[in-house]
């Protein structure tokens, strides 16, 4: 049996409480482990930057630690970030952009269950869903 590995992370609701509760601190300790050396890119809806997605993470690796400073960091420099609302058709081209030579992201709803139907629209209409 082959595994396909997947060369990106997307998190949807990258700012959201399930990503900071639970999501940050699962990554820091996949990165702990030589487990996760990708690029992780954030889709949120909530007009922020990728700096403030970087503090959103140490804040969450903080609270929710213990933080570990050097997989913090390289956490961090492995962070994308795409701003706009789910809906829109152009957060998904920057998405697309974003993705760059990725074939085989790996896509992390954690937006409610509502939002699933919009957002695999989304992804397939901008064909970013194919390899995934």
């Amino acid at each position: 049996m082959t595994h396909t590995v997947a060369d990106a992370l997307v998190l949807f609701g990258a700012t959201g409480d399930l990503a900071f509760k639970k999501i940050f601190p699962a990554l820091q300790a996949l990165i702990q482990r030589g487990e996760l050396d990708l690029p992780i890119i954030g889709v949120a809806r909530a007009g922020g930057s990728l700096e403030k997605l970087r503090q959103r993470v140490r804040d969450s690796l903080e609270t929710n630690g213990p933080l570990d400073a050097d997989a913090g960091a390289q956490l961090s420099a492995q962070l994308r970030y795409v701003d706009g609302d789910y809906a829109d058709a152009a957060t998904y081209r920057k998405l697309k952009q974003a993705l760059g030579a990725a074939r085989r992201p790996l896509y992390y709803l954690a937006v409610p269950p509502s939002l699933f139907a919009t957002v695999i629209q989304g992804l397939a209409s901008a064909d970013a869903a194919a390899g995934a």
